[in-house]
């Protein structure tokens, strides 16, 4: 995250106001989810796994998607 300069205020943000674009119930050992958000005009995915038994959500990774691999929405990847 530090390195893609997303701090953790990005990412609580990205959480709270975000959009789940897709969902990986068979990721182990918890579900996981991509959600998008914005911060200003910058788009940014947050994948998130989480343990539904204690209510914790871990932050797996956090990043600014590439517009060549994703739709001009950053919803749904480029075929």
């Amino acid at each position: 995250m530090f390195q893609r300069q997303i701090n953790t205020e990005d990412v609580r943000h990205v959480l709270a106001t975000g959009e789940t674009i897709e969902e990986y119930p068979e990721d182990l050992p918890y579900p996981s989810r991509l959600v998008l958000g914005r911060k200003g005009d910058r788009p940014i995915h947050v994948v998130v796994a989480e343990d539904r038994e204690s209510g914790e959500i871990i932050v797996v990774t956090a990043y600014q998607p590439d517009p060549a691999q994703w739709d001009p929405e950053f919803k749904r990847r480029a075929r």
